[in-house]
Parts: C-alpha cells; structure tokens; sequence
C-alpha cells in the first residue's frame, strides 16, 4: 500500500476493521520504509544546506579567519569512504544471496565508520592544541558545530547499522534482511556525499569565491 492508498483509508467504513486486523501486528511495508528514508534524507540535506550557506554568508564578514587546516582529515575522509565501500558490497553480496561475504561488508562498514568517528575526535582535539587556536574565531565554532551534527547522523546510522546486524546471524532469510542492508548503504552513501561537499568547500582551504557562488551570495 502506497502513500495515497494510506490517506484514502476510511476506518469507519465497513469491513475496514477486518482489513486493519490482517494487517495488525505486522511491520511497516518496505516501500513506506525507503519513503521515510527519503523524507528523513531530504531533511538531512536542507539542514546542511542552510549551514553551508550561513558559512558562506559568515565569510563575507571583514573579521573572518580560515580555520587552520587539520591534516588528520584527509585520513578521516578516506575511512568514511572505505566504510562506503564495505556497504555497497555488503548490499552487493546479499542481493545475490552470499550471506557470509554481507556480513562480513556489514562489519567492515560499521568498522570503518567508528574509526572515523574516533579520528574526528581526535581532530577536535589536535586543532585545540594548536598555537594559533582562537576561541573567538567564527570559522572554529562552524567547524565544530557542522563536523558534531554530520557525525551524530553517523552515530543514528550505527544504530541502524547495529538493528541489522544483529539480525544476520543465524539460519536467516535474506529477503528479510536485504531491504535493511540496502537502506543502510543507501544511508553511508548520503553521508559520504554529505561529508565530501563539506570538506571540499570548507576544510581544505580558502574557497570563498567558490562557495558564496555556490550558496548565491555573489
């Protein structure tokens, strides 16, 4: 049942009842998941826009600094797109039933992901120490504030990740099991998109004219 097969219910109208006792109990249809997940992506996707645009409009000001450049990001960078890559095998092997090498592409991904989590802390912590750091730079408090909601999104993606994990064990079937690993690849990969945007316009340098472009500033 489609979205507009939902709205035009009516639950008061007979046998209706016995309709909704058949379905009582039951998980949500797939399609409705992978709606909700493209509702919750698109609202996702808003809110980093608007950060971005409010960095732009932020740079335009005459007491902006660049942020100092933490190296440690580049490494970051690639263990989120290694975690990529193990989910889309992962998605890969159980479309065509290969049980053993999905999970194996599931553990990696949620490997590489935690990896990631941990190098961002660490870069929190190396642009603390550095001699330059100013507390009272805009550009630092963006930083933080963009860097800490991508990676929250990443921990509600572990959580995801964890609910499918857990159901892969075992003599299982894998029509059930798919859709929650498509979904979480689908999820990585958004994030992934997400995270290279953010750090190609914001943290590998001075790309004002380039990103006030981007955001219609100038």
């Amino acid at each position: 049942m489609n979205i507009f097969q939902e709205l035009a219910v009516k639950p008061w109208a007979d046998g209706q009842s016995k309709v909704d006792d058949l379905r009582a109990g039951r998980s949500s249809p797939p399609a409705a998941r992978k709606l909700a997940l493209k509702v919750f992506l698109a609202v996702v996707a808003v809110l980093f826009t608007l950060l971005v645009t409010a960095y732009g409009g932020r740079m335009t000001y005459e007491d902006w600094r660049p942020a100092p450049q933490v190296s440690l990001l580049w490494a970051n960078t690639l263990m989120l797109i290694l975690s990529s890559i193990a989910m889309q095998w992962a998605q890969y092997s159980v479309r065509r039933g290969n049980m053993d090498a999905m999970r194996a592409g599931l553990l990696a991904g949620g490997a590489f992901t935690v990896v990631f989590l941990f190098g961002q802390v660490l870069a929190w912590r190396q642009l603390g120490t550095m001699v330059y750091f100013e507390v009272t730079n805009p550009a630092i408090a963006f930083f933080y504030l963009i860097t800490g909601l991508h990676g929250l999104h990443l921990v509600g993606g572990l959580v995801a990740w964890g609910r499918t994990v857990s159901r892969v064990w075992g003599d299982v079937d894998v029509a059930k099991v798919r859709q929650g690993v498509e979904l979480c690849t689908v999820y990585w990969h958004f994030l992934l998109l997400v995270w290279l945007v953010l750090f190609g316009l914001l943290f590998t340098g001075n790309n004002l004219d380039l990103l006030l472009k981007l955001c219609g500033i100038r």
